[in-house]
């Protein structure tokens, strides 16, 4: 089938209101305002409160919920509609990206402007989409109850597949702008597969350190001094030791650390290994973008450790992260076809 501009512009405009919603979800995990809303209504939550009167009713029902009674008791109605909007913000584009997804995919498809093999990544495509969504609310729900903040294994869960979703959607677009198959070097393309492994694995633990707001601590580079959070010093904090890495500041913040010089050396390995075969111009785009983003990511990791994450520099890092998966994305699927 002859590729339709209008599903490539349609899976590429998904994937830019994915990087809106990443980028509006870290605000709102930074600013700490994830669970100004303790309640899910699917329809009628589109909207914000219209008027005092549902302004006061919102706030009542925060005042019932843990982040309130032990953090924000201090809180007055203008500083809880200051974090409101920001929650509101991200569930709102989340709901739009639902609405950009399924009603052009359902023309698409009653039109027959998909093939085949098309309609099956878009189903995929869609129930990514929908798995988000729960996720969000599963990640929301576990800071309800008694511990005034989301499980930061939920909230790695729900960035993951917000990034992973993204890396699809694109993917799908680019088996629609470039289809002509022709022969891959195999050990190299192994190669890249392996780095988007580790760079997953390095996004997961960098969700580890934001739910944990372990970025807090050990703000010195290169080597970790004694930190301290709200006054208290850091020690090893589980047994065993091995939970400390999952589950302890100091610990997701260490694997963080050294996974990112990992990501580095195996990106540089990758450029070094490519310069022994024949490269397509695409291909050669891509390596030297790979190299040229996961330079400037490391770089703002290191400054958003030092500086002890103040909000646009933990923005500018999260943003650095997605854009080296979309590099990393499109250097594999040029080396995979």
């Amino acid at each position: 089938m002859k590729m339709n501009k209008a599903v490539v512009y349609w899976l590429l405009t998904g994937c830019a209101l994915i990087f809106v919603m990443v980028l509006v979800g870290g605000i709102t995990r930074l600013t700490h305002s994830g669970l100004s809303i303790s309640d899910y209504k699917l329809i009628h939550g589109t909207l914000p409160p219209m008027n005092e009167q549902e302004w006061q009713e919102a706030f009542d029902l925060y005042k019932q919920y843990p982040e309130y009674q032990k953090l924000n008791s201090h809180f007055d109605l203008e500083d809880f509609k200051d974090i409101y909007f920001w929650e509101w913000l991200h569930r709102f584009i989340g709901r739009f990206i639902g609405m950009v997804f399924i009603i052009p995919f359902l023309y698409f498809l009653f039109t027959k402007k998909l093939d085949r093999p098309t309609i099956k990544k878009c189903l995929i495509l869609l129930f990514l989409g929908g798995f988000q969504g729960f996720l969000g609310w599963y990640m929301v729900k576990s800071g309800l109850v008694d511990h005034p903040d989301v499980s930061h294994f939920r909230l790695a869960s729900h960035l993951t597949m917000a990034f992973l979703t993204f890396a699809f959607s694109l993917w799908v677009a680019l088996d629609l702008i470039y289809p002509t198959k022709k022969e891959i070097n195999r050990s190299i393309r192994n190669l890249i597969r392996i780095g988007y492994v580790i760079l997953l694995l390095q996004i997961i633990w960098g969700a580890f350190v934001a739910g944990l707001d372990a970025g807090f601590i050990h703000n010195h580079w290169p080597m970790m001094s004694e930190g301290k959070l709200m006054h208290e010093t850091v020690y090893i904090e589980h047994q065993p030791v091995i939970k400390n890495f999952f589950e302890g500041k100091s610990g997701v913040q260490f694997v963080h650390r050294y996974l990112a010089y990992i990501v580095v050396g195996f990106i540089a390995l990758i450029w070094f290994k490519t310069r022994k075969v024949e490269r397509t111009p695409l291909q050669e785009k891509g390596l030297k973008l790979l190299l040229t983003l996961v330079g400037l990511q490391f770089v703002l990791g290191v400054l958003t450790l030092i500086y002890a994450v103040p909000l646009w520099l933990g923005i500018a890092h999260q943003i650095g992260a997605f854009f080296l998966l979309a590099a990393m994305t499109f250097t594999l699927h040029r080396f995979t076809k």
